[in-house]
């Protein structure tokens, strides 16, 4: 039984007085709102209505439930309406989650000229470089970095960027440019506590291959091991978008390009593809536009 339907109908036999003229109201048939209504006595066990041939009332238990039908008819109006409403003005939270520095340099002023065009939107964003959960963290949408590994995510592709080695010039200047990775099994290079860790891959004759590198300064984020490698302490490791304003500011230097793996995707992730609230719909669509990562080489 569509329950839903059966409310609209006897909320309409109280409101219009009779069978005929609520069927005509709803733009149905009488033998079926007969059919609805009746069903729906069955169904409560009770009756609704008290019928001679001359009119129609209500009983006792039929006053309580139209009662309750109109308040979730309401309920479920009103629903509707803000949801309409959204579409057209988007509102509600929305949780985005992004790797810590890529947030905080591109993400974070996307968010921002978002906000500022759809005040009805309550942000929050969450950067860290762990691999969220989208879904048991109740996270709405993700900037991944890299091939995704959880396949039940929707992904739209945004930008690539490179692996890079980077060295200060300074640095260069007194220790010489590697032509070769094995060259680096002689220099200090800065590494993390995570990822790569110890072991910097390359690519060569199409084929990845990895480099045991060494070096007396280790750090778990990339603001303080940048900075290291800016200060002229060793060689880095680092995403393009990274090193994007020192390169251009001649602070680093890129080096060994023609050995590095092939660039890697940044993408947008969600977890479902139908059904999206506006205000994600919109904001994917927001920060396919709005975002802009630096391109180097």
């Amino acid at each position: 039984m569509d329950k839903l339907k059966a409310m609209q109908t006897v909320v309409s036999i109280a409101d219009e007085g009779s069978l005929t003229a609520a069927a005509a109201a709803l733009g149905s048939s009488l033998p079926a709102v007969v059919r609805t209504l009746a069903a729906l006595e069955v169904h409560l066990g009770v009756r609704l209505f008290n019928r001679t041939t001359r009119r129609i009332s209500l009983t006792e238990e039929g006053q309580q439930y139209i009662d309750g039908s109109r308040q979730l008819l309401v309920a479920i109006k009103d629903i509707e309406s803000a949801l309409t409403r959204d579409a057209v003005e988007p509102s509600g939270q929305l949780t985005i989650t992004a790797p810590v520095l890529f947030g905080q340099m591109y993400l974070a002023p996307t968010v921002t000229r978002f906000v500022q065009r759809h005040g009805k939107v309550d942000v929050n964003l969450l950067l860290f470089d762990r691999m969220a959960n989208l879904v048991e963290e109740h996270i709405d949408v993700g900037i991944r970095i890299g091939a995704l590994e959880d396949s039940s995510l929707i992904a739209q592709p945004l930008c690539s960027v490179r692996r890079v080695v980077v060295a200060s010039p300074d640095y260069l200047a007194h220790h010489g440019v590697p032509s070769h990775p094995m060259d680096l099994l002689k220099a200090n290079c800065v590494r993390f506590s995570s990822g790569a860790g110890p072991q910097w891959t390359f690519h060569e004759s199409d084929k990845p291959f990895k480099v045991p590198v060494t070096g007396n300064l280790k750090f778990n984020c990339v603001a303080p091991a940048l900075q290291a490698c800016l200060i002229g302490l060793g060689f880095g490791m680092f995403f393009s978008y990274q090193v994007a304003h020192h390169l251009a500011h001649d602070d680093l230097q890129v080096v060994l390009e023609s050995f590095e793996l092939p660039p890697r995707p940044i993408n947008l992730v969600y977890p479902h593809a139908r059904l999206l609230p506006a205000r994600i719909k919109l904001f994917n669509e927001w920060v396919r536009h709005d975002l802009s990562v630096p391109k180097i080489g």
